[in-house]
């Protein structure tokens, strides 16, 4: 199908499962408020990107959520790891028939519609597109094809993941588009200058 498919791994907003390097500077009350914020941006970004969207959950399908009302698919994430469940999140759209995936997390506060459209478009002319973060992961990785060598085997929450990705999709021979540097929330020093405190 023609129409790109955008996935949310998002956490179901719990106090004590949220952002826990940012609650062990705070505490679990200031990380969940701060994780909310974040969710409501996320949020509003998808609602015009103009794809589909499915949203996958850390733990369980609420009956409400700030997404609910997107039309969004809802799944909850599966593996034992981020780079499994991402893989398995892959795996289940190119087997629905998608051809453009882009997926993004919930820690972003730069993200627009804007750039999830950016990310679509360039999905149109290269194998892959990034959205580098600054502490050197990535806030968005979208594919046209499935690569089960990003995601697996790999260290997650390292200076070195964004590199290593796009180490991949070189030595397989995947060009790969880089969308704008943007900053992830996961401590207290990420939160100086976001504007989300």
């Amino acid at each position: 199908m023609d129409t790109p498919l955008l996935i949310v791994f998002a956490r179901n907003p719990e106090k004590g499962k949220v952002k826990r390097r940012l609650a062990a500077a705070t505490d679990d009350d200031f990380a969940l408020g701060i994780y909310e914020k974040l969710r409501k941006i996320t949020r509003k970004a998808v609602g015009t990107c103009g794809g589909d969207l499915a949203v996958y959950y850390s733990d369980h399908l609420p009956e409400r959520d700030i997404f609910s009302d997107t039309g969004a698919a809802v799944f909850v994430q599966q593996g034992n790891d981020l780079g499994i469940r991402m893989l398995n999140a892959f795996r289940q759209a190119f087997a629905d028939g998608y051809k453009r995936v882009v997926l993004i997390g919930t820690d972003c506060p730069g993200l627009s519609a804007g750039i999830l459209r950016d990310a679509f478009s360039l999905l149109e002319m290269n194998g892959a597109v990034i959205g580098p973060a600054e502490d050197g992961g990535y806030y968005l990785i979208g594919l046209r094809a499935l690569l089960p060598e990003l995601f697996t085997g790999k260290r997650w929450s390292t200076p070195h993941v964004c590199e290593e990705a796009l180490d991949v999709l070189e030595n397989n021979g995947v060009n790969c588009a880089l969308l704008p540097e943007l900053r992830d929330i996961d401590t207290i020093e990420d939160l100086f200058g976001a504007g989300l405190s």
